[in-house]
C-alpha cells in the first residue's frame, strides 16, 4: 500500500497524530516503522479500553510494520501519574509480576504476539548507572514538568507530588529511546508524557517519534474514565455473560461511542440503523430502541473475543434472565460446611461475602439494604438475618450476580 494510503488508514478521525505530516514522512522511508505502546501493569486484567490502542496497533501491524509492546515492569513500580488527583500507591514487585505474567496472552486477544516484540523496560532500567539516570533527568527542566495540567491541578490543591511522578515522564520518554520508537501510540491522557518523549529522543539524538493520541472510553458507569480500580471496566478475557451482561448496563448515551471505538467498520451496530436515518437521528433512534441497539452492540463486541455462538447463547442467557425473570442455567457455586452453619442458618452478610459478593462486610450490609439480595427469589430485607440455607438455593445479589448453594460436611 502506497505511504499516502496508509496514512488514510491509519489517521481518521478520532486519532490524532503530531504530526501527519511527519508520519507521512516516515512511511516514505519505505521501511517497517517501529510502533510502540507501553502498559504498566498495574492491574491483572486489560479492559475494553485498552483495545482501542490495540486495534490501532493492529492496523499498523497489518500493513507491515513492527509492533513494539513494552511492559512497564519498572514504570509500574512508580505508577503513571497521567489524570491522577493523588500519589498512586507504590506496587510490590510480585505484584507487578503477577499481573505481567497474564499481559502477553491477553493482548493477544487482538494482536498476532508472534510478529510482536515484547519486552519488559527493567530490561534496560535496571542496568541504568546513577549517572545516567541523573543525566536523563537533566534533559527537563522543573518548570516544563509542571506545566502538565493534573500537577498544576494538584499544586493548585495543595496536594503533594513526589519526585518520583515528577521522573516518571522522563523514564517513559526514554523508553521510546531504548526501542527507537518511529511511532507512540495510547490515549488522550498520554499526550503530555508521548510529548516528553520527542524532546528526550532529541537530546539523545534520536528522530522524534511521532505521536498519535486515541480516545478514552468512559467506563460502565457513565463518568470515569474505564479503570478497573474503579471497577467500570468489562475485561477483554472475562466469559462471555459477564462482558454482554456489563455492556448492556452501560447508559444508552454511551452506545455511539462503544460502536465507534469497539467495533470494525464493517461490524458496526449504529450504521444498522432503517434508511434514510441521519446521524443527528441516532440518538432519537436509540431513544426508541435503547434496549435492542445495545444487545446488538454487546453481541457484536462478545463475537470479537469470543465466537459468534457465544455471543448468540449470552444474548439468549440475558434474555431468558432478565427479560423472562428466570434463574441462569449455570452459575458458580458457593461451598459452605456443617461448620458454617448453626441450626441449618447462616448470617446473610456472611454468606454474600463467601460468594465474593461483597467487597466487605459493609458494603454487603449496604446491599441487603437496597433489597439487592434474595435467595430462591426472596428478598432479604435485614442485614442482621440469619438465614436457612440448603444445597440447590440460590443467592443473587444485584441484577447480574448468581451462585449455587451447596453444603458440604466437613
Amino acid at each position: 500500500m502506497k505511504p499516502e494510503q496508509q496514512l488514510e488508514l491509519l489517521t481518521p478521525h478520532p486519532a490524532n497524530v503530531v504530526t501527519d505530516e511527519q508520519l507521512l514522512e516516515k512511511l516514505r522511508q519505505g521501511r517497517p516503522l517501529r510502533i510502540k505502546y507501553g502498559a504498566d501493569p498495574s492491574a491483572p486484567d486489560l479492559h475494553l479500553g485498552h483495545s482501542i490502542p490495540l486495534r490501532k496497533l493492529k492496523q499498523f501491524q497489518e500493513l507491515g510494520h513492527q509492533v513494539i509492546f513494552i511492559i512497564g515492569d519498572f514504570t509500574g513500580r512508580i505508577g503513571d501519574p497521567s489524570g491522577r488527583t493523588k500519589t498512586r500507591p507504590i506496587l510490590t514487585d510480585e505484584d507487578i509480576q503477577a499481573n505481567a505474567q497474564t499481559y502477553v496472552e491477553q493482548v493477544g486477544q487482538i494482536l498476532d504476539t508472534d510478529r510482536c516484540e515484547i519486552v519488559y523496560n527493567s530490561s534496560w532500567f535496571s542496568d541504568m548507572t546513577t549517572t545516567e539516570l541523573l543525566n536523563l533527568a537533566s534533559q527537563y527542566s522543573v518548570a516544563r514538568m509542571l506545566e502538565r495540567d493534573d500537577f498544576a491541578l494538584r499544586l493548585k490543591n495543595e496536594v503533594s507530588i513526589t519526585v518520583l511522578e515528577l521522573l516518571y515522564p522522563l523514564i517513559q520518554a526514554y523508553d521510546s529511546v531504548a526501542v527507537e520508537a518511529d511511532v507512540e501510540l495510547g490515549g488522550t491522557d498520554q499526550l503530555f508524557n508521548f510529548l516528553v518523549g520527542r524532546d528526550i529522543m532529541r537530546s539523545y539524538g534520536q528522530e522524534p517519534q511521532v505521536v498519535m493520541t486515541l480516545p478514552l472510553l468512559v467506563g460502565t458507569d457513565g463518568k470515569q474514565k474505564m479503570s478497573k480500580s474503579l471497577g467500570n471496566y468489562v475485561g477483554i478475557t472475562e466469559p462471555p455473560g459477564e462482558m454482554f451482561g456489563k455492556l448492556m448496563s452501560i447508559p444508552d448515551r454511551l452506545v455511539f461511542d462503544y460502536d465507534r471505538l469497539l467495533l470494525d467498520p464493517d461490524n458496526k451496530v449504529v450504521p444498522t440503523l432503517p434508511p434514510n436515518v441521519p446521524v443527528d437521528g441516532i440518538f432519537k433512534y436509540m431513544a426508541q430502541n435503547p434496549r435492542d441497539v445495545k444487545a446488538d452492540l454487546a453481541e457484536a463486541v462478545v463475537a470479537m473475543y469470543h465466537s459468534p455462538e457465544a455471543a448468540t447463547r449470552a444474548r439468549e442467557e440475558f434474555d431468558r434472565v432478565f427479560a423472562a425473570g428466570q434463574q441462569p442455567s449455570e452459575m458458580p457455586e458457593i461451598v459452605i460446611t456443617n461448620a458454617d452453619l448453626e441450626d441449618g442458618r447462616i448470617w446473610i452478610i456472611d454468606l454474600i461475602m463467601q460468594a465474593d459478593f461483597g467487597n466487605s462486610n459493609s458494603q454487603a450490609r449496604s446491599l441487603v439494604r437496597q433489597n439487592a439480595v434474595s435467595i430462591n427469589d426472596e428478598v432479604i430485607t435485614d442485614e442482621m438475618a440469619e438465614v436457612e440455607v440448603a444445597s440447590g438455593d440460590v443467592l443473587r445479589v444485584g441484577r447480574r450476580r448468581f451462585a449455587r448453594i451447596q453444603i458440604q460436611s466437613r
